[in-house]
C-alpha cells in the first residue's frame, strides 16, 4: 500500500487491495453506539501493520483501537474480540457516550513457501500459488530468466548457490524443488532434509530419479523420518499430463490440499485450548467452592448436607 496514487479511501476498498496482496489485517467495526459518539454504528476501518484505511471517529478512540488491532496482527492467529470504549476522560474523550468496536483479524495465516527453480513449471506455477494467501520466495541463479511481472506476494532471491537459502528458511517452510539440475535437486533436497523444522520437500522428477535420490539419503545416513518428509514424485497422481502447466496445477493441488490440513489443525488447536480452558475454569470453580465449603463450620456443613439430600 505504498503507492500513494492507488491508496485506497474507504474500508472495502482497503479490504480489496489487502486480499490481492495477501496482506493480513484487521477489520474493526462499530458495532453499538449509546449516547454521544463520534460515528455511528456499522462504521469501519481496516487497520495493518502499517497502514489504516477509513475512520472510525479519530481521536484518543482511534489510536487505542489502531494499537489493539496491530497488537493482534501481531499474534499472528486469526481470531474475533469485542471491546467496550466509554467515551470519557479516561480515554481522553468527552463525547460522554459508549461504543462497542469489533476486531476481526483477517488473513493472517500465510504459509511460506520456497520454490527452487525459475524454469517452465514454476514459470507456469508461481502465479497460480500467488492467488493463495502464501509468502513465496521464488529462487534461482540465473536472474534473466524471471518474468517481469512478480506478485505482491512473491520475492524474487537470485543466488549463486541456491542451496545456501535452505539455511535463511523460516521453521515450517515448505519447499518446491524444480530446477534444471539433478545434482543441484539433489543438494537443495539433503540440505532441507537436515532441518527436522522444514516438514514439506516436494522434489520434481520421475519416480526413478526420487528412488535414486532416497537410496543415496540413506547411504548418507538420513533415516525413516526424515525421508518421509520428501515428497517426488511432487504433486497430486490424480492429475494427468507432463505439460508444464499441468505438472503445475498437479502441484497446486497438492500445496492446496496441504493448506486446508494445516487451516483445519489450527482450528481443532484452536477448540482444543478452548476446551482446556473451559476445564481448567471448572476446576478452579471446584476448587473454590470447596475451599469455601471446608471453611464453614461444621454445623452449617451438616445443614447444607441435609438439605441437599
Amino acid at each position: 500500500m505504498s503507492n500513494n496514487n492507488m491508496r485506497p479511501q474507504r474500508w472495502y476498498e482497503g479490504i480489496e487491495q489487502c486480499q490481492q496482496c495477501n496482506e493480513a489485517y484487521v477489520l474493526v467495526t462499530v458495532v453499538g453506539a449509546a449516547g454521544s459518539t463520534p460515528r455511528e454504528t456499522g462504521s469501519k476501518m481496516v487497520v495493518t501493520a502499517g497502514d489504516c484505511i477509513d475512520t472510525i471517529g479519530g481521536g484518543h478512540l482511534e489510536f487505542d483501537a489502531i494499537k489493539r488491532a496491530r497488537a493482534l496482527l501481531a499474534e499472528g492467529k486469526p481470531c474475533t474480540l469485542l471491546h467496550s470504549y466509554p467515551l470519557s476522560s479516561s480515554l481522553g474523550q468527552c463525547c460522554g457516550g459508549a461504543m462497542k468496536v469489533l476486531f476481526d483479524v483477517c488473513n493472517v495465516h500465510q504459509q511460506h513457501i520456497a520454490i527452487f527453480g525459475a524454469g517452465h513449471v514454476a514459470k507456469a506455477l508461481v502465479p497460480i500459488l500467488a492467488q493463495l494467501p502464501l509468502r513465496i520466495s521464488w529462487i534461482d541463479n540465473r536472474e534473466a530468466i524471471f518474468p517481469e511481472n512478480i506478485p505482491s506476494n512473491v520475492t524474487v532471491i537470485v543466488e549463486d548457490e541456491p542451496e545456501s537459502e535452505v539455511a535463511h528458511l523460516d521453521d515450517n517452510s515448505w519447499l518446491i524443488i524444480l530446477t534444471h539440475d539433478h545434482q543441484l535437486d539433489y543438494r537443495i533436497a539433503e540440505k532441507a532434509l537436515s532441518y527436522p523444522s522444514l516438514p514439506f520437500v516436494g522434489l520434481i522428477g520421475s519416480q526413478t530419479k526420487a528412488k535414486r535420490f532416497v537410496t543415496k539419503l540413506q547411504q548418507r545416513g538420513f533415516d525413516t523420518e526424515a525421508l518421509s518428509r520428501l515428497h517426488s514424485p511432487i504433486g497430486d497422481t490424480n492429475i494427468p499430463g507432463k505439460r508444464p502447466i499441468e505438472v503445475a496445477v498437479s502441484i497446486a493441488a497438492q500445496i492446496i490440499t496441504r493448506l486446508h490440513a494445516s487451516v483445519n489443525e489450527l482450528v481443532e488447536e484452536a477448540v482444543g485450548n478452548a476446551v482446556e480452558r473451559k476445564v481448567d475454569s471448572t476446576s478452579e470453580n471446584h476448587r473454590v467452592n470447596t475451599n469455601v465449603t471446608n471453611q464453614l463450620p461444621a454445623a452449617a456443613n451438616k445443614d447444607e448436607s441435609v438439605d441437599t439430600k
